[in-house]
């Protein structure tokens, strides 16, 4: 069963909490956004982690440098998946994935600003990537002509576990699932609407239709 993964990018522990109490019934995965993690810290993680036992807490670290270090920090924090970028080399990469096998959790590489993600998500999952996050970022989204349908894509011919993050709403939520996505990433579509817990749920029976 496909799983629902809601990236917060809100900047407090606070607000993230607060997210959670309402949409933590349909929601699997709970990524702390990297703007988030530079505003909290790692305490963040370990809040999150503490109230919400039973759900996945992902660290979106992006690490470029220093993988085993960083995921380990994450790690010990209470993450049980942490991000490092596809862009970094493959030294960085294989460093967190160890610090992962140590704990026990899972490495997920992000492959935003990545040329060929579909190329690189097949190369970091010989590695021992959990999964590999197909990402149009924030900026990337917001530019002319951008479409999720180009990571649709991607996941179809990876052939490798994907996520899909770069605008999944409940328009193209079928279509991720579809495309073989183990993993939805929605952000702005849960934090963002009206009724945060209306549209997780809204979701959450989409994927599970699919």
């Amino acid at each position: 069963m496909a799983k629902l993964q809601v990236a917060i990018d809100l900047l407090s522990t606070e607000e993230a909490l607060a997210l959670v109490a309402k949409i933590a019934p349909y929601i699997d995965i709970i990524e702390l956004g990297t703007p988030l993690i530079k505003q909290e810290g790692l305490a963040v993680v370990t809040a999150i982690k503490s109230a919400y036992p039973d759900k996945l807490v992902f660290a979106d670290l992006k690490t470029m440098d220093a993988g085993e270090l960083e995921a380990d920090m994450a790690f010990k924090a209470g993450a049980d998946l942490v991000t490092v970028l596809g862009a970094a080399g493959d030294a960085t990469i294989a460093g967190a994935i160890k610090a992962g096998k140590a704990h026990n959790k899972g490495v997920v590489v992000d492959t935003i600003g990545v040329a060929d993600r579909v190329k690189r998500a097949q190369e970091v999952t010989k590695l021992g990537a959990e999964f590999v996050e197909l990402h149009a970022g924030l900026d990337e989204q917001w530019t002319t002509g951008y479409s999720i349908q180009v990571l649709i894509d991607e996941a179809a011919r990876a052939g490798v576990p994907v996520s899909i993050a770069g605008g999944v709403n409940i328009n193209n939520v079928s279509d991720v699932i579809k495309a073989g996505a183990i993993v939805a990433v929605a952000g702005a579509a849960i934090y963002g609407a009206e009724d945060p817990a209306a549209a997780a749920k809204a979701l959450r029976e989409a994927i599970d239709a699919v």
